[in-house]
């Protein structure tokens, strides 16, 4: 059921709030003080602008600031802007990247430090609550000053031009405004620079990119305790003795998580029953210890929450901050220039977030090729192939497609926020390429899916070799029925490809329990 968010100027807009609008389909609405803020900022900044010289309002841009423009051309100036820099190319970015982007946009202006008209505000909003999505094309930004390309195909909407997504399909903008009874925005001051002008594009890429990175965290701590219960692995790798002896939340959180996961079953061992006790054996049978990828998951998973959680605290501080240029600021009486739409917060924390991702995949890439390969694992036929060996061949070709895929998620991995280019003249010398950072992590996250939904196919395959459907953990069991409900089990050979998108969009969309 959707719910009404109201934005409060005294208020932060949360990612958790900013994921209910875009998956829960919650609408937002803007509270009277929110609306008085930003008028006022404009009232301020159309007295304060009549006799001084404002970059962006009678100057031009970046390099051409030295140029004054007159009076009579200052509307068309900010038209000018957004016609001028909506030179996108390649595929249009998702609706839902979209929606994220103008959210953001829209969480800078109700600042009040941008000096912008409240009918653009309400229009944004509008655009937002409709899922009235502008055509933006992925490639454009250096993410300095912020993303003007992408920006700008965003403004171009608002002013009537240009395509939208809407209702699933793409439309002539004018075609959507008029179906909404919407009217394109008509251009007061300075609100042409003010839309094209800051992080919001990159910001919403990485909002969604969080999300998805959190859920599939989530599921990885899932598959890690299917897999040692499939191993039948000795439990105190999740003890809270041991794991509190490491001094880092993030490896806790996991164990914890973990623990409560494998709650109830019957498969994992206790060391101090089995091994801490007389044997005269010289060879034992069942592995002291199992394989990294089974034992270490609290070590490897940890970081990767840690980096998550600071990621958040990142995204949310970018979204709910100014990050255009000039700040107009009524309380002090000035407008000041500087640098708020450089995205360096932003493209550094999603080549940490890619990295991050990475790894999770990495683990996730061993972990199945445990499953995969018969003399490791000792108790499963090669490729969980339940079929007749040689003539049947199982998940073997699933393999390849996980490892290539992590494989270009590796490489992928390689930093973004290090590769500054000069251009604009070298007015932007030294610039973040935040969005190309949030375009590879939005990447690296999707192969993250792909491999987690093939592993997912072996891990319950290996249940039903082994018939221990019965013995896993009650929360183990309901994943695995709700999997085998609509993939079940297989002996014969048959084309998986559309398997793996279903698994891939369940494991994107299904309810978990987050960690954190």
């Amino acid at each position: 059921m959707s719910i009404t968010i109201t934005y409060n100027p005294d208020t932060r807009l949360t990612i958790h709030e900013v994921r209910d609008l875009l998956f829960r389909q919650n609408r937002l609405e803007l509270s009277p003080g929110a609306l008085r803020k930003v008028a006022d900022c404009y009232t301020f900044l159309k007295n304060f602008s009549e006799d001084k010289i404002i970059y962006g309002i009678n100057t031009g841009f970046g390099p051409m600031a030295q140029y004054r423009i007159e009076d009579e051309c200052l509307k068309q100036l900010q038209y000018n802007i957004i016609r001028s820099h909506s030179t996108g190319a390649g595929s249009p970015l998702p609706p839902l990247y979209v929606k994220a982007a103008m959210i953001a946009r829209l969480a800078t202006f109700l600042q009040g430090y941008s000096g912008v008209h409240t009918e653009l505000v309400e229009l944004l909003l509008a655009f937002i609550n409709h899922d009235i999505c502008p055509y933006i094309p992925e490639h454009g930004s250096v993410g300095a000053s912020g993303d003007l390309v992408q920006l700008a195909h965003m403004a171009l909407a608002l002013i009537g031009e240009g395509e939208v997504f809407c209702q699933g399909k793409c439309w002539d903008t004018m075609t959507v405004l008029k179906e909404f009874e919407l009217k394109p925005f008509s251009m007061k001051i300075r609100e042409g620079l003010s839309v094209t002008n800051g992080t919001s594009v990159m910001t919403g890429i990485g909002i969604v990119n969080l999300i998805y990175a959190k859920q599939l965290l989530d599921w990885s701590v899932v598959a890690s305790v299917m897999m040692n219960e499939i191993a039948s692995s000795y439990d105190d790798f999740m003890s809270p003795v041991l794991n509190g002896t490491k001094r880092h939340e993030g490896q806790q959180a996991i164990a914890r998580a973990m623990r409560d996961w494998v709650a109830g079953s019957g498969m994992v061992r206790k060391r101090e029953n089995e091994l801490y006790c007389r044997h005269t054996e010289k060879v034992f049978e069942h592995k002291v210890q199992p394989y990294y990828s089974l034992r270490c998951v609290p070590q490897i998973l940890g970081p990767v929450l840690d980096e998550l959680l600071n990621a958040e605290k990142v995204l949310e501080d970018e979204l709910n901050s100014a990050c255009d240029n000039p700040i107009v600021d009524p309380e002090t009486g000035n407008v000041y220039h500087g640098g708020n739409f450089h995205g360096d917060y932003v493209s550094f924390e999603m080549d940490k977030l890619k990295i991050a991702v990475t790894k999770m995949t990495m683990l996730t890439e061993r972990q199945l090729n445990y499953l995969f390969h018969d003399r490791i694992n000792g108790i499963l036929p090669p490729f969980v192939n339940l079929g007749v060996l040689g003539l049947n061949y199982g998940l073997q070709a699933s393999q390849f497609t996980a490892t290539s895929t992590t494989a270009e998620s590796q490489t992928l991995s390689n930093p973004m926020y290090v590769h500054s280019i000069p251009n604009n003249n070298d007015n932007q010398d030294i610039v973040s390429m935040g969005t190309n950072s949030a375009l590879i992590a939005k990447t690296v996250i999707e192969n993250g899916y792909q491999v987690m939904a093939i592993h997912f196919m072996a891990i319950v395959q290996a249940v039903d070799y082994l018939k221990i459907q019965d013995k896993l953990s009650p929360r183990t069991q309901d994943i695995y029925n709700e999997i085998r409900s609509f993939f079940p089990v297989f002996t014969e050979d048959t084309p998986k490809y559309k398997e793996i998108k279903m698994i891939t969009d369940w494991l994107k969309y299904k309810n978990l329990e987050p960690i954190a």
